[in-house]
């Protein structure tokens, strides 16, 4: 029997470092929720945890683009449609000047009543934006036709969704500039009755065209709402992959904590008789 060291003693404190080591890890995993708190915890989990955190991140960035991108449509449209409301008065207006029993004064005051309404749809025009990016034309002072608008949704770099470029919903792009300017005018040579009959089949022309570009939008928005349901089902799903691995599961942690708890108690009564057992020698020199 030795005196000097004793390894039943050391062995005993072995076993009690390991366990209020697995003691520590199993708090450190029950305080924060996670089986993956290091990447020593598992390296090839973590690598894999954090790839679906990442995917899942930027799907949720492009769900955020698309309902942006769903607001920006809905303005043109609005737009647009306000727009469509100033043709039909046009229209009717037109109707009403085309008629012999309207005087050229009468005539006149409609064109005075048109020009109005064409600059009000050309104001549109250049103020509809959505966060300084023009809708309805090129920019705020140039008429000239809006190219498309592509919107990010997802986290590939062909992940996207694009209007059709070639919006101009003013007056030149609605091929009305002749009808501004004569209804301007105001004149016999210009503004006739048998002028007006002509340009009411302009301002059908004009209708159609705008009822073209409105139709885009919508389809536009109805492909970013699919695609934005789309996304939320997939990130609901990278999540879900995501919590297996890196979530701790709670009933099977609490077992482990219980466990090595019992055995670190046991492992202090057991390094306790360790050390009385030396005791013994004591008796060999009596």
């Amino acid at each position: 029997m030795r005196i000097n060291t004793n390894v039943a003693s050391l062995n005993s404190q072995e076993s009690a470092a390991n366990t209020q080591n697995n003691l520590r890890s199993s708090l450190e995993k029950l305080s924060s929720g996670l089986r993956i708190n290091k990447a020593s915890d598992d390296a090839s989990g973590l690598a894999i945890a954090d790839k679906l955190r990442t995917q899942a991140n930027s799907i949720g960035q492009s769900i955020s683009n698309g309902n942006s991108a769903v607001a920006l449509t809905q303005i043109a449209d609005k737009a647009m449609a306000e727009q469509s409301n100033i043709l039909d008065i046009v229209k009717t207006k037109l109707v009403q000047a085309s008629t012999d029993t309207t005087s050229q004064e009468g005539r006149d005051a409609i064109g005075k009543d048109i020009t109005k309404l064409l600059g009000q749809l050309n104001n549109i025009a250049s103020q509809t934006n959505y966060n300084g990016t023009e809708l309805l034309q090129a920019s705020e002072a140039s008429t000239a036709s809006g190219t498309a608008l592509t919107f990010q949704m997802g986290e590939n770099l062909a992940d996207t969704i694009a209007t059709t470029a070639g919006v101009q919903s003013n007056t030149v792009g609605l091929a009305l500039s002749a009808l501004k300017d004569a209804a301007s005018a105001g004149t016999t040579t210009g503004f006739s009755a048998g002028d007006t009959r002509g340009f009411m089949a302009t301002v059908d022309t004009a209708l159609n065209t705008l009822n073209g570009w409105r139709a885009d939008f919508g389809s536009t928005q109805n492909q970013l709402e699919s695609a934005v349901r789309n996304q939320m089902t997939q990130q609901t799903n990278i999540k879900a992959a995501e919590s297996v691995i890196r979530d701790v599961d709670y009933a099977a942690e609490s077992a482990n904590f219980n466990k090595q708890n019992i055995i670190a108690q046991a492992g202090t009564y057991a390094m306790s008789q360790s050390n009385a057992t030396q005791q013994n020698v004591l008796r060999l020199l009596q």
